[in-house]
């Protein structure tokens, strides 16, 4: 069994596809069938069941993906560690972002945390550090999934939840204010609360996104109820269906730069939503993610305590 191997499945399992496991670890889709074919025929059982729509993992490709993902973490701590001998900080750092926590344009204003920023500065102190970025699409709790099976090192994360094996250092915190059509009954209010948007028709973000949860959260806590046909997966759209008169949203203020919307504060209801940097909380983090991690909170304005 060789790592290679394990590379290719592991790709192929995540991503539900050969075709896009191949794409992730840019190797022939031909190549990356073959590999782990053979590694089938090594373990003497079939890993994937193949499916018109994509792959499955079969029972024997369910207990085998953490096992794999183990060993391809340790072998990336291994080489981590032999590059910090030969001089200078090296290694590659997985990282996972949000794509409505961040930085925007100048006019938008900053929310959390100049991440852009932050990177470029280190790539510049850290020349030999790779890093490989990956966006939420099943939001901060696919991140935290892919923390925990060791696929990340470390993620940007807005969540009210903490799981288990999950160590967070929070940035700060978003808090949501309603958006509304300029012409909506509400527009010209100072604030509102909760029970009056009772009747309203909500676009939202999907629903393992952390802010979805929040929300969602906050209105089943004070027993009001709340219809949203419409979600999407990034602000520009929510800004687009809320401008159109399509429902109302609840998004950072300082994320939104529309005359065509109003932005109203919402007086009750836990609605800041915290924005924090996980790590796995049961293995110590490389010495290049330790010194990422270390940069984000300074820019931040955080304390920095001992994290390795």
């Amino acid at each position: 069994m060789e790592l290679r191997q394990l590379d290719y499945f592991v790709a192929v399992a995540e991503e539900g596809s050969f075709t896009k496991g191949a794409r992730r670890v840019r190797v022939a889709q031909s190549a990356v069938s073959a590999t782990v074919q053979k590694l089938e025929r090594e373990l003497g059982v079939p890993l994937f069941a193949r499916e018109a729509g994509g792959v499955a993992l079969t029972d024997a490709g369910t207990a085998l993906l953490p096992e794999a993902r183990a060993l391809l973490s340790a072998e990336r701590r291994a080489r981590d560690t032999v590059d910090q001998v030969r001089g200078g900080l090296r290694g590659t750092v997985r990282m996972g972002t949000l794509v409505m926590i961040g930085v925007r344009p100048a006019s938008r204003g900053l929310l959390v945390v100049d991440l852009p920023q932050v990177l470029g500065r280190f790539h510049v102190t850290h020349p030999l550090v790779r890093f490989q970025l990956r966006t939420a699409r099943r939001g901060s709790a696919g991140h935290l999934s892919a923390l925990l099976a060791g696929d990340l090192d470390l993620a940007l994360v807005g969540t009210v939840d903490r799981p288990d094996g999950i160590r967070l250092h929070r940035l700060g915190g978003v808090r949501l204010s309603l958006v509304c059509p300029r012409r909506h009954r509400l527009a010209d209010a100072s604030s509102v609360s909760l029970a009056d948007l009772a009747d309203e028709t909500w676009v939202d973000f999907p629903r393992l996104w952390g802010n979805r949860a929040m929300t969602d959260r906050a209105f089943a806590a004070a027993g009001v109820p709340r219809a949203v046909p419409f979600e999407a997966a990034d602000q520009d759209t929510v800004l687009g269906l809320v401008r159109n008169g399509l429902g109302v949203a609840l998004l950072p203020r300082a994320g939104v730069d529309d005359e065509e919307v109003a932005v109203v504060d919402v007086d009750d209801g836990d609605l800041e939503l915290p924005v924090s940097i996980a790590l796995p909380s049961d293995r110590e983090p490389s010495a290049a993610t330790a010194a990422l991690l270390t940069s984000i909170l300074r820019a931040a304005g955080r304390p920095v305590s001992r994290h390795r």
